[in-house]
């Protein structure tokens, strides 16, 4: 479980250095703007692919049963997962209610990704994991609040976007299902 944890380390790690605008900006100024940003996308790389190879060595070799979360929890799962798809397929910049409601499309995803599997995951891993994302999207949340940044706008009707938004996190829905298994070890609706 240490890759895990250290790829959450680097990975949300980057994540958080970036939400301090001051010492960010002294660093990009001091290294260059690219380079700056090269050195973030390696990092997030670099931890996203340790968050993965950690995850399959955990589950593989380290598993941890902490506590059983009851069968209804595994529904709320399932169904806590379209809305994040959705959320998720918000992202594309094209106006919408759905997209302005949720202001921070991306985040709003995570945090509903993370929280459904927490729900679902009582191993020591999946809370690790889920957890430490879940702690991370509603502290950007709150940091991107703080400096103002208070997302799209919502639109005064129902849009092209969030016809798009739903079409696609529906889809996107379908493909978690049949993949579920191949990323996850098993089925979306056997666990």
């Amino acid at each position: 479980m240490s890759v895990l944890a250290l790829g959450l380390v680097l990975m949300l790690g980057a994540h958080l250095f970036a939400s301090f605008r001051g010492p960010r900006d002294r660093l990009a100024a001091r290294i260059g703007v690219d380079r700056y940003r090269g050195v973030y996308a390696l990092v997030a790389a670099v931890g996203v692919a340790l968050i993965v190879w950690g995850f399959i060595r955990y589950r593989a070799h380290d598993w941890s049963q902490v506590w059983a979360p009851p069968e209804h929890m595994r529904d709320a799962t399932r169904t806590l997962m379209w809305f994040a798809l959705v959320s998720f397929a918000c992202v594309a910049k094209s106006p919408g209610r759905i997209r302005g409601w949720l202001r921070h499309p991306l985040l709003a995803s995570a945090t509903i990704w993370s929280f459904a599997h927490l729900l679902s995951n009582g191993d020591a891993g999946g809370m690790l994991l889920f957890g430490a994302f879940f702690v991370w999207s509603v502290y950007a949340r709150i940091a991107l609040e703080r400096r103002g940044d208070h997302g799209a706008t919502p639109s005064a009707a129902f849009t092209r976007g969030d016809a798009t938004a739903l079409v696609v996190g529906s889809v996107l829905y379908a493909a978690l299902i049949l993949l579920h298994p191949y990323f996850a070890g098993v089925a979306a609706f056997d666990w």
